[in-house]
């Protein structure tokens, strides 16, 4: 599990394919090596991936990881390519701070920005969503793009609006986001739920 709040920028260094459908994507960090486990998981930009390996090239630490054909298929990961820049966050461990809100790292689907109206310090980012997901996003919801535990601002059919601080631009992907960028979408958790459950519900 995760919470939202990112507190690293990587850049892929390498991508190879290692057998049909399925890519080992090496990426550069800031972490210690020795502190990341092989198993463990992060999620880079959103996608929950498991390290299958980890060292340092040159003076640069990184890890490494196998994207496999259902997340390419359904995430931005299928256009990554040496250079990209990927928010990434380490899995939530006991005891750490709830900063933002419960992601899993299970992408729902894309998202695309459609404006960026550019304001003192701020940004707002108006994004166009898959029908099928514009119901669990509501006013003050939460939901996570690219991995970033962001508060609606507003809806209007399969669109929603976010406004994005100063600090997110320095430390995410999000500063350098031009109308036409996809982005990997999670929707609240418990929005989900509460539209199952009412599914449910006899009529």
């Amino acid at each position: 599990m995760f919470t939202g709040i990112i507190n690293d920028l990587g850049d892929i260094l390498t991508v190879n394919e290692k057998a049909e459908g399925l890519r080992r994507i090496v990426i550069g960090c800031g972490y210690n090596p020795d502190s990341i486990a092989i198993g463990a998981s992060i999620a880079c930009s959103g996608i929950c991936l498991t390290v299958v390996d980890r060292g340092v090239t040159g003076n640069r630490p990184y890890f490494a990881v196998d994207a496999a054909g259902e997340t390419l298929g359904m995430t931005t990961a299928k256009h990554w390519t040496a250079g990209t820049r990927l928010n990434l966050e380490r899995a939530l461990r006991l005891g750490d701070e709830l900063g933002g809100h419960m992601v899993s790292g299970h992408v729902d689907g894309i998202a695309e920005l459609t404006t960026r109206d550019n304001l003192p310090d701020m940004a707002r980012l108006k994004f166009r969503v898959p029908a099928e997901f514009g119901r669990f996003i509501a006013p003050k919801g939460s939901v996570a793009l690219d991995g970033v535990s962001l508060t609606v601002n507003g809806v209007e059919d399969n669109t929603f609006s976010v406004l994005i601080i100063p600090h997110t631009l320095s430390v995410t992907t999000f500063g350098s986001f031009q109308v036409g960028a996809r982005v990997n979408l999670e929707v609240d958790q418990m929005a989900r739920y509460a539209a199952r459950l009412l599914a449910s519900q006899p009529r």
